[in-house]
């Protein structure tokens, strides 16, 4: 019986050395070929062999994807028929646990400020683009002048979810979010130094860190100047002749000699002994300059791209009817973020108290002196109230959020039932004549003026400039046809009674026909180049357009109606109010959980 159990045993420890040398040969071998990765010999072919998985970006919770119901809710009072049910597949995807708030969005302004100097004529426009509309907390019969002047700066609010921010502003923190991580990464790597202690360089307009220009071609950034890069990475390419004891000893004597050097100039100083080895080292390191290779995206080490979250991916994660499981089925149906059908704690420990910040009733947006219904009157700190089963806190309350899709009536699962998105506009690196992508500077930025007469540019100094990708690009391709893709079977010519046309009839001043007929507001360009604003006054019937963004959930003015994760509202991209926020996603790469899948009930 013993000698049983111990072939067994010996079975077992067998079949695990042979799958841990699997697997290890399939890291470090090419299965396929055999050859070997990271080897000089074998040409340095990299690859990240001991890469373990993507990790959580800083201040996100990952948001395990599945199937759910869209739209599905339980009250339509206004019955506009855009929350038909539709069931869609979400991937697994990351997400800001709270939403941005005003201490985060000044760190924002700050950079701006000092990277893109209001001070100076070409990046003055730059600055002024970033800044919430503080004058969203105006009201023509309201005295609320105090927090036009206090929200957005005072360390009181520093905690609070910053508002009158647009959806285009929204979307050019994510970007420069994913920049400003990026940066640190490659800094605790020691492949960037810090760019602001640098003497030799200096952090203004096109000069700084972009992720893009980064991997797009790294002598992109301070027009090659290696001076701002420390140590890359290993590079297996080149093959490192060994040297000799007598080109060891040489180099040791050389070591000796700019010790000595630094040495005397630090002792001028009073310097102390660390900080005479500190210099030593940095003197070691600057003669040597930057060695090794740069970062690619296939090193895993880098962030991907910080974005507004889907409207099928925020309305997935706040109802988080993980928590409702039963095996492979979902247990009725929720109302809100958290589970139940009220609005007050049903627990006996905080019976009664509200479970999220929203006007209670007609002139009651908090309640009654002494004892607070939700303790805020306007937004409230962020992580107030307990978080839903996802870990996310405010999906129901405080402020609604934009989200990245233009908005359409129904969600057309027909056309696809995958990561649902609307609002795909494809575009490409624009390449110069000398075969060299495009870097913006402040020669080559282009403004845009917006219907309420706000200017932006369409990118930042520093950054690649993309372009649209043309009819040859799309030649043949079975997925899209074009690059704007925003009204695609719903809006676009195809959605018109004229759908047997082309898009190429009506060039030569045709009057194309139009499926959402939006109020615009058109700017005239006199002869002296003037931009003059004039209302339309044209009878419109919708003010749906390729320009109107969803926000979701309710905030701290509406009533509980909008609370419903379900709900869906619209507003032009450019205009920012008192109770929209946001936060921000960004993808999960890889398997779509972390752990093994449970197969019995939480």
């Amino acid at each position: 019986m013993k000698r049983h159990i111990g072939n067994k045993i010996l079975l077992a420890v067998l079949v695990a050395t042979t799958l841990i040398s699997c697997n290890k040969r399939s890291r470090t071998h090419s299965e396929l070929t055999g050859w070997k990765f990271n080897d000089p010999t074998y040409g340095g072919f990299t690859a990240n062999t001991n890469y373990s998985g993507q990790k959580i970006p800083p201040g996100m919770v990952l948001i395990e994807g599945g199937t759910f119901t869209m739209g599905s809710v339980q009250d339509d009072v206004l019955f506009d028929w855009n929350t038909t049910p539709t069931r869609q597949q979400v991937r697994s995807f990351y997400m800001d646990e709270a939403e941005v708030t005003n201490l985060e969005y000044l760190f924002y302004l700050q950079y701006l400020e000092k990277v893109y100097p209001p001070s100076d004529d070409n990046y003055r426009k730059i600055y002024h683009a970033a800044l919430p509309d503080t004058l969203v907390w105006r009201d023509a019969l309201g005295f609320n002048e105090l927090l036009t002047e206090t929200y957005l700066r005072h360390p009181s609010y520093a905690d609070y979810p910053v508002v009158g921010v647009s959806w285009n502003q929204a979307t050019e923190y994510c970007k420069w979010r994913t920049d400003r991580v990026n940066e640190k990464i490659l800094m605790d790597k020691g492949v960037l130094k810090s760019l602001f202690e640098l003497d030799s360089v200096k952090v203004e307009g096109k000069n700084r860190f972009d992720t893009g220009t980064y991997l797009a071609n790294p002598d992109l950034l301070f027009d090659g100047d290696e001076s701002i890069y420390g140590r890359g990475l290993p590079d297996y390419s080149q093959r490192v002749k060994k040297k000799s004891k007598k080109e060891r000893r040489r180099d040791r004597n050389a070591d000796v000699a700019d010790a000595d050097v630094v040495d005397d100039a630090t002792a001028d100083d009073g310097g102390s002994k660390k900080s005479r080895r500190r210099g030593r080292k940095r003197s070691k390191k600057a003669d040597q300059g930057f060695t090794g290779r740069h970062v690619k995206t296939s090193d895993g080490i880098l962030m991907q791209r910080f974005r507004l979250p889907t409207e099928a991916e925020w309305e997935y994660a706040a109802k988080a009817e993980i928590e409702n499981r039963e095996y492979n089925s979902i247990r009725g149906r929720k109302k809100y973020a958290w589970n139940g059908r009220y609005t007050r704690d049903q627990s006996r420990r905080r019976a009664g108290d509200q479970l999220a910040n929203f006007k209670q009733g007609k002139g009651d947006y908090s309640g009654l002196a002494g004892w607070s219904n939700d303790g805020a009157d306007i937004t409230i700190k962020v992580k107030s109230y307990d978080p839903n089963a996802f870990g996310l806190y405010d999906m129901s309350g405080n402020v609604a959020e934009w989200v990245a899709d233009v908005y359409r009536p129904i969600i057309d699962n027909e056309a696809n039932d995958f990561n649902y998105f609307r609002g795909n506009v494809f575009k490409k690196p624009m390449i110069d004549e000398e075969g060299k992508v495009v870097v913006v500077d402040y020669n080559s930025i282009e403004f845009d003026t917006l219907d309420n007469g706000r200017i932006v540019p369409k990118d930042l100094p520093g950054s690649i400039k993309y372009i649209p990708i043309t009819k040859r690009d799309a030649f043949m391709r079975p997925n899209y046809e074009k690059a704007n893709n925003i009204a695609f079977g719903d809006g676009d010519l195809s959605s018109t009674k004229d759908y047997y046309k082309d898009e190429e009839d009506f060039e030569d001043g045709g009057a194309k026909p139009r499926m959402y007929n939006s109020p615009q507001t058109p700017k005239q360009i006199g002869e002296s180049g003037l931009r003059i604003q004039q209302y339309d006054t044209k009878k419109r019937n919708t003010l749906v357009s390729d320009e109107a963004r969803v926000y979701k959930g309710g905030s701290w003015r509406d009533r509980e109606y909008w609370l419903d994760p379900a709900q869906r509202r619209y507003l032009p991209q450019y205009m920012a109010t008192n109770y929209i926020g946001f936060r921000c996603a960004t993808d999960k790469l890889g398997a779509m959980q972390m752990k093994r899948r449970r197969k019995t009930p939480n």
